[in-house]
């Protein structure tokens, strides 16, 4: 089953390797992702060559990753990576009739190759990059949780990737300690 902690696509893009344990291993893994994570919008197959879109979106990952993460630590990062994922994107807007008389607008993008199918993800980490408050883009705090999350919280002040993961670990732990302290 997969599941959503990160709360932004590219947080959860960065979280599809999971306490150093992989969940791609094949395109069509990556299909399946990309599918649950509302990234596709018809039954498609993977373009490219088998394992050129798993090559893709490991890297684009990992280009989101490190890029996160010296942002976190206010560092500066080489945006050329991202840059060039960027180019890949050929999209258009279409007006879509949306309940009652309302009109939206809504992106469609090209997808005839890995990097053009993933375009969507790296603008959505250019956008994380560029407008997000990085105060609340937050890695757990469960010491052995890789996850990072946007903490979209009223008060601000998630803790956990997940209450039902490394919350409750976390607590029915702290508890423990308390009680054999006491």
């Amino acid at each position: 089953m997969i599941e959503f902690y990160g709360d932004h696509p590219a947080l959860d893009l960065m979280n599809t390797v999971v306490q150093g344990e992989e969940t791609w291993h094949d395109d069509a893994g990556v299909m399946a992702w990309l599918a649950a994570a509302g990234q596709l919008t018809a039954e498609e197959e993977a373009p490219g060559k088998p394992g050129e879109l798993l090559a893709a979106a490991r890297a684009l990952r990992e280009s989101v990753r490190a890029a996160v993460a010296a942002r976190k630590a206010g560092q500066r990062f080489d945006a050329a990576a991202l840059n060039a994922a960027l180019a890949h994107a050929e999209r258009h807007l279409v007006l879509v009739e949306a309940s009652g008389d309302g009109l939206s607008l809504q992106a469609r993008y090209a997808a005839r190759t890995p990097q053009q199918l993933l375009a969507p993800l790296a603008e959505a980490a250019a956008q994380l990059l560029a407008t997000a408050d990085f105060k609340l883009v937050r890695k757990c705090e469960d010491h052995a949780c890789t996850l990072w999350f946007l903490d979209r919280t009223k008060s601000h002040r998630r803790r956990w990737c997940s209450m039902a993961l490394c919350g409750n670990r976390n607590k029915v732990a702290a508890f423990r300690q308390r009680q054999q302290e006491g």
